[in-house]
């Protein structure tokens, strides 16, 4: 058991919130045992789920109006603070915080808007194929303190890292990963630049000898990183093995179509034996190779394996056939850039399914490549596809083709228009370039309703 008691001996700790991670703080703070008070405030009300009868349940509409009650707050990564932490006279703590503090040294942060878990699960994969002792925690859904326990000097701790999680964090890993930052999450953050800050808390407490592996679309301001930079960019064909050769190349790292090149080095993803598609999953298969190579694992090792690794569902998964059409199951796309990658990857894409809840980001980019697009329907639903809808109809007079725009109220009615339009031996992809939230529980859940209705297993 990891000692706590810097933190929380003789003081009245609360937990705020307590769904997954909530839930594996009280039992590691329970068993310790050495804080005053222990409480947890929640929004919703206990209905059997604090095992500790004698611990106080705070809940409603007003749970957060408690804290500064207590001397330290855990906050769970899913809850949005009602004011400024500053302004708050607890001190306010997470898991993420304690846990980085105990083992920064030996974890590799992952963050990006999108590609974090792939990345972080391929990461995993490919060390613990190579027969590196290798943990897997975060946001991924595998709270860092249910695997204390396996933890060795010689561990090496793979940490999918949400913004949530990284927003409060005043100390960062040893290696972080920042693969990209695009809009998203504007409901919470109100701004970019809010968003930005919260993303940039993988490196922003980062020392001298530490290192950061990131795009080239999100390096450090010069002076804000402490530590060395390594930065992964795509060049044209060609370009990239003249460019690496240079001395002064050697902390750049380029993906030219399929080959990876790094310190002098040139590998080869096998594209036609592994399972991940896209240019998009080749540029995170680059940040896997730099890490990989920085942890001793050679090329070879990684070959075996990319060829192993399993995909995640709802990532442009293949779904199988249906009448003759080709369905690609895609609702981990929330932002435009996701939704592009996905057409440009599915060349034969016949019919796109598009749209979820309007969270106001800006589609601008998204509707000017469907305007130039190939893809003979494109199916807009719920808030945000009819929002883009009414925007290319009313603000777009050039659109390219708009007798391809159909618009309907949900999924169901969406696959059952693609059942119909989609030509025989081509592809409909769900690609909804939203979030799912307040239609659907989460992204997964989209999915499969989205394979449900396509196979006939709906209800």
């Amino acid at each position: 058991m990891i000692e706590l008691d810097e933190w929380i001996k003789g003081k009245k700790v609360l937990i705020l919130g307590f769904g997954r991670e909530g839930e594996s703080t009280y039992r590691v703070l329970k068993a310790s045992g050495t804080y005053q008070e222990l409480a947890v405030a929640d929004l919703t009300d206990r209905n059997g789920r604090c095992p500790g009868e004698d611990i106080l349940w705070i809940s409603g509409p007003e749970y957060q109006q408690t804290m500064d009650r207590y001397d330290v707050v855990f906050k769970s990564p899913g809850i949005v603070l009602e004011r400024p932490a500053e302004v708050y006279s607890c001190r306010i703590l997470s898991q993420t915080e304690i846990f980085v503090r105990l083992f920064r040294d030996q974890i590799i942060g992952v963050t990006g808007t999108k590609g974090k878990s792939t990345t972080a699960t391929l990461l995993y994969h490919v060390l613990k194929a190579a027969g590196k002792k290798v943990l897997l925690v975060g946001n991924i859904g595998i709270p860092a303190f249910d695997h204390l326990a396996e933890i060795e000097e010689d561990t090496i701790i793979v940490f999918e890292l949400s913004c949530h999680q990284l927003e409060y964090l005043t100390v960062s890993p040893h290696m972080a990963l920042l693969l990209n930052i695009h809009e998203e999450h504007l409901d919470h953050y109100q701004t970019m630049e809010n968003y930005v800050r919260a993303k940039e808390q993988i490196f922003r407490h980062q020392k001298e000898g530490d290192l950061l592996i990131c795009g080239g679309q999100c390096r450090p301001k010069p002076g804000s990183c402490a530590a060395k930079e390594i930065v992964v960019e795509e060049r044209s064909h060609g370009n990239a093995a003249l460019e690496v050769l240079s001395p002064e190349k050697e902390s750049s790292v380029f993906l030219d179509g399929t080959c990876i090149f790094f310190r002098g080095e040139r590998y080869a993803i096998p594209v036609g034996e592994i399972r991940l598609l896209g240019q998009h999953n080749y540029l995170d298969i680059a940040f896997v190779y730099t890490a990989c190579r920085l942890h001793g694992v050679p090329g070879e090792a990684l070959t075996r394996g990319l060829k192993t690794y399993q995909p995640l569902p709802h990532r442009l998964a293949f779904l199988g056939e249906c009448g003759g059409v080709k369905y690609y199951d895609d609702s981990i796309s929330t932002i435009c850039e996701t939704a592009i990658q996905a057409l440009n990857t599915i060349k034969d894409t016949d019919t796109v399914l598009i749209g979820g809840m309007d969270r106001g980001i800006d589609y601008r980019e998204l509707i000017s490549y469907l305007s130039e697009s190939t893809v003979e329907h494109i199916i807009f639903m719920e808030e945000s596809g009819e929002r883009i809808y009414r925007e290319i109809c009313g603000k777009y007079p050039a659109f390219g083709r708009r007798e391809r725009l159909v618009l309907v109220p949900h999924l169901p009615e969406a696959v059952e228009k693609a059942k119909v339009l989609t030509q025989k031996g081509k592809s409909c992809v769900l690609s909804p370039a939203a979030a799912s939230y307040g239609i659907f529980k989460n992204f997964e859940e989209r999915g499969e309703v989205f394979r449900e209705l396509v196979f006939g297993n709906h209800k």
